[in-house]
């Protein structure tokens, strides 16, 4: 990607700032800032975010941040008094504020794009309209409000801060999101305010807010996120709990509405993007069509999910999000649909989860994907090894839990395996992926020869949207080990309905990503009982 202001030229491509043609000689990290700047010019970047992004998190001085400010500004003939490109927003963080043109192949501009609405303290820019609401060319922002304390005593604001508190942190975990500091949204404790506005006075598209009332020994909590362009509620939940440890109830609160939340902001934002989808794509776009696209679970949904997660890729080559997902596509494609399990294909799959962590070292998304790729390549322990890393780093992400889980059952630790599919079903119920939470699950029970819960967790997956016919498969093996011969019958006759080439050998190809064979012949054994044809020959015949 080029972007266009005055007679300067950022290309990401090329990694290099120039001026009238001419390449303006400078450190690699002072481009990348500008970059970062110019990527997210709708709003103000915090020093956290602008440390997580170019630092890796690592923990360097302000003076180290303001050096490349500096350096930045001089290389644009800007400094700190006129601020025409680089805004300084006091105590807060940094803005690019000039106009931007974003060019295509063809040098030709696409868009005469201008900064959005202008932070809280920065000073205003009337020339610099903001951009439509629903524009997709950054990370979606969140504000968390301060929740209502509706108890009486004031004496318990403190709970109703600490779950706000709370909210924001596990949130920040989510490195897709960008969350709103908290020093930031108390400021608007006890103000009665419009959420649209809000949202243009922040820069924000989601805000999180809600109550918490206490009465005896029992808490009860609501919560609401609300789309500040539209201003509809898209999710909406109420808990309530006993109370007894303050802390640990505390804990499971927040970790409960921070797991639910995020799903649920993923889902609008490809909905938007779905439902708008721009002329010219960015790899912001084509990132969230291809995650669209996966979470449809079809043939040509997956493929079409790997042709946009590529696609965002090449067009901006420091977006770890579009490898780490390119690579969860790929792995998904060998389990159920038509991409062959080659090692190669293997290996570029984990050649792009690394490029991912290369980007962004602690992101728990990219280190739970890993551990997919990891696990399709047999390697348990590693894979293990990933996904707890990603709980420590996000202990609310509940696909990391199912991920661990699959990896634990496939080294026979079935009751630890167990442990961690519970964990994750608690955690996100309205997860897209919970009929993949479930279905694993089952599979580990039938390894375990717990036949009856895998049938039980077998038949909930396959009430829910976009189940796949390896549950119909694993609820055909419970019930032959269980001797319900007529009724494992019946599931396999479900089960060639769903996929009509479904065979033994079908099965054993599919199945590349287990290593004991003591589980690989217990399954096609079940398989057998059940009914199912050897070969597609076998069937068609």
């Amino acid at each position: 990607m080029r972007y266009q202001f005055d007679d300067f030229e950022l290309d990401t491509d090329r990694f290099e700032l120039s001026r009238g043609g001419v390449a303006l000689a400078t450190e690699p990290q002072v481009i990348e800032l500008l970059v970062l700047l110019v990527r997210n010019r709708h709003r103000m970047l915090s020093k956290e975010e602008i440390n997580e992004s170019v630092w890796r998190g690592r923990i360097v001085s302000d003076s180290a941040l303001s050096s490349r400010i500096k350096i930045a500004r001089k290389l644009l003939d800007d400094d700190g008094r006129t601020q025409r490109y680089i805004r300084t927003v006091h105590k807060k963080g940094f803005r690019f504020v000039a106009p931007v043109q974003e060019l295509d192949a063809d040098d030709t501009p696409t868009a005469n794009e201008a900064p959005g609405p202008e932070p809280e303290n920065a000073e205003p820019d009337p020339g610099n309209p903001a951009p439509a609401p629903g524009s997709h060319s950054a990370r979606p922002a969140v504000a968390v409000l301060p929740f209502t304390n509706l108890t009486n005593d004031p004496g318990q604001e403190y709970f109703s801060d600490g779950i706000t508190t709370d909210i924001i942190s596990n949130l920040s975990k989510h490195r897709w999101l960008d969350v709103v500091a908290r020093n930031t949204t108390f400021g608007f404790k006890g103000q009665a305010t419009n959420l649209q506005v809000l949202g243009e006075t922040l820069g924000v598209d989601y805000v999180v807010e809600g109550s918490v009332q206490r009465s005896g020994d029992r808490v009860r909590v609501n919560v609401h996120l609300t789309d500040c362009h539209c201003g509809h509620t898209q999710w909406a939940d109420r808990y309530d709990r006993q109370i007894a440890d303050i802390f640990e109830l505390q804990d499971d609160i927040t970790e409960t509405i921070a797991a639910r939340l995020e799903p649920e902001i993923g889902y609008a934002e490809r909905n938007k993007l779905v439902h708008n989808r721009p002329a010219n794509l960015q790899a912001w776009d084509c990132y969230h069509l291809g995650v669209y696209h996966f979470y449809r679970f079809t043939g040509p949904d997956n493929l079409e999910a790997q042709r946009m997660l590529r696609q965002s890729q090449e067009l901006d080559p420091l977006f770890g999000e579009a490898y780490a997902w390119w690579a969860y596509a790929v792995i998904l494609g060998m389990v159920y649909w038509d991409t062959k399990p080659t090692q190669a294909l293997l290996d570029q799959a984990l050649g792009a989860c690394d490029q991912a962590l290369s980007l962004v070292p602690n992101n728990a998304t990219f280190h739970a994907l890993k551990a997919r790729v990891l696990l399709a390549r047999r390697e348990y322990r590693s894979a293990i090894s990933e996904n707890r890393t990603a709980i420590e780093l996000n202990p609310t992400f509940a696909a990391a839990y199912c991920g661990l889980g699959d990896s634990l059952a496939y080294e026979a630790r079935y009751d630890e395996a167990l442990t961690n599919f519970r964990r994750s079903i608690a955690l996100s119920p309205n997860d897209p992926q919970m009929w993949a939470f479930l279905t694993y699950g089952a599979l580990a029970m039938i390894f375990q020869g717990d036949y009856e819960t895998a049938l039980e967790w077998t038949d909930r997956a396959a009430t829910l949207p976009n189940c796949q016919y390896w549950t119909s498969a694993h609820r055909a093996v419970a019930l032959a080990y269980l001797n319900r011969t007529s009724a494992a019958h019946d599931a396999t006759a479900r089960l060639l309905l769903e996929l009509p080439g479904f065979s033994v050998t079908f099965a054993r190809e599919k199945l590349f990503y287990l290593r004991e064979q003591a589980q690989i012949d217990c399954y096609l054994e079940g398989l057998r009982r059940a009914g199912v044809p050897e070969t597609a020959t076998m069937l068609a015949s």
